[in-house]
């Protein structure tokens, strides 16, 4: 691993008495790189930047922020980060203005900067003309564009998100990922965590983890390149629940998830494509209205990863 990446972690681990929360990861991320964590709720991601913040101590591995490590000297680990948690964390009975004057002294943005850090996260925020509202009365994009804002008042070289776009609606998602593109094409290293696996097409480098433990790593089309060991299909019918359920069921089928009213089939390759999967849906009297092969998605890529190592440790 480079010694000047701007984060470093190696052989990272977070136990909670005999629960392994992170097990033994180990990634680094280049200066202006976004790269997204992705996995369910409950994977470790939300740990590992706590511990990236100095938040938690490792119970093993060592963490180093622009060539700080994090576990001797928090503080100053701390002056170089920007924050964003899963959770809201401005404070609602205030108004913008008074949210981006308490984060600033909090960050200790010097006097003389203050004014001008305070209207560029106005700006950045769209929240011009609204400096006096409470942020209570906000939608919740300009909630989360101004926590976005607060987190880099002191002009952070590195910025972590902890799930921020979690309950938000799609227009603000896709414009909270333009704002998140802008800071990193300034030099702004990002690590951001997320569950949706539509968010990862809009990271530099992604790393999928679950239980605690890296299942793949790479860039959205390298892992969408993954073998699957198997056969994907796309199957419309009726009753899809049913469907479903038989499908599971059916020897040579590794894995079956329902996408939407539509199934994402994976079949061994001796199974018989196609062909086999009308025949196993005709004799349970499920039309088929459309089948057809499919490239594989991320979560396609990552469903067939976790249940791949599922099986090694049974």
């Amino acid at each position: 691993m480079s010694e000047t990446a701007p984060i470093i972690a190696r052989g990272l681990t977070k136990r909670f008495n005999s629960f392994v929360a992170v097990d033994h990861v180990s990634f680094e991320v280049k200066r202006g790189e976004i790269l997204g964590f992705i996995g369910p709720n409950g994977a470790g991601k939300s740990t590992i930047i706590r511990i990236l913040c100095g938040l938690l101590r490792p119970s093993e591995g060592q963490v180093f922020v622009t060539g700080v490590d994090v576990a001797l000297k928090p503080e100053a680990a701390r002056q170089k980060i920007g924050y964003m948690s899963q959770k809201f964390s401005l404070y609602g009975d205030l108004t913008v203005m008074e949210n981006l004057h308490f984060f600033g002294g909090i960050y200790r943005v010097p006097s003389a900067k203050r004014a001008e850090r305070i209207r560029y996260a106005i700006d950045m925020a769209g929240l011009t003309g609204r400096e006096d509202a409470l942020v209570s009365s906000l939608a919740g994009g300009w909630k989360q564009r101004l926590a976005l804002g607060c987190a880099i008042l002191h002009n952070p070289p590195i910025l972590f998100l902890d799930e921020p776009t979690s309950g938000v609606d799609p227009i603000s998602r896709r414009r909270f990922w333009d704002l998140i593109h802008d800071l990193a094409k300034d030099g702004v290293t990002i690590l951001v965590t997320t569950h949706y696996m539509d968010e990862a097409e809009y990271c530099d480098r992604i790393v999928l983890i679950n239980q605690g433990r890296i299942v793949a790593s790479g860039s959205p089309t390298e892992l969408k390149h993954t073998p699957l060991g198997g056969a994907l299909y796309l199957v419309e019918c009726d009753g899809v629940g049913r469907a479903l359920h038989v499908l599971g069921g059916t020897k040579g089928v590794r894995d079956v998830a329902a996408f939407g009213d539509a199934l994402h089939v994976l079949v061994e390759e001796s199974f018989g494509g196609e062909a086999a999967i009308r025949t196993v849906l005709a004799a349970n009297n499920i039309a088929v209205t459309r089948l057809s092969p499919i490239e594989p998605g991320l979560e396609d890529v990552f469903v067939s990863l976790v249940t791949r190592g599922a099986a090694a440790v049974s």
